[in-house]
């Protein structure tokens, strides 16, 4: 199972982007959702993440204008990107931790391929 993130593209800098990531097949008991985000050369770098209960925590560079949300029952994480900058230009990867079978001993962490966002000046 993969995850499916979708929703990137070219926005000039005070516009805004849905972002969107769905589960390929079936992940059961998913805990924490998150969004990441990397630019050449550097690491990957928390931005967003949600627990089960709908606790959420932000970086501080996207706090008050990035909103991240779920839909348990889809088992999809959306990132709202509002007022975007030129810096919050990279590519963005959504993960969660879940299990493979509802016997699964152990919580696996799963990606999605990363979908690009590019802030114009």
């Amino acid at each position: 199972v993969q995850l499916q993130a979708s929703g990137g593209g070219l926005v000039q800098a005070g516009g805004s982007l849905r972002l969107s990531c769905a589960p390929s097949g079936i992940i059961f008991s998913i805990s924490a959702m998150r969004w990441y985000r990397q630019t050449a050369g550097k690491e990957r770098d928390l931005v967003a993440a949600i627990t089960s209960g709908g606790s959420t925590d932000y970086a501080g560079s996207v706090k008050g204008r990035f909103t991240i949300s779920r839909d348990s029952a889809k088992n999809t994480v959306y990132l709202q990107m509002n007022s975007l900058k030129p810096e919050d230009t990279a590519v963005y990867y959504c993960n969660v931790d879940g299990k493979r079978t509802p016997w699964d001993a152990r919580m696996h962490a799963f990606w999605g391929q990363g979908t690009l966002v590019t802030v114009s000046s």
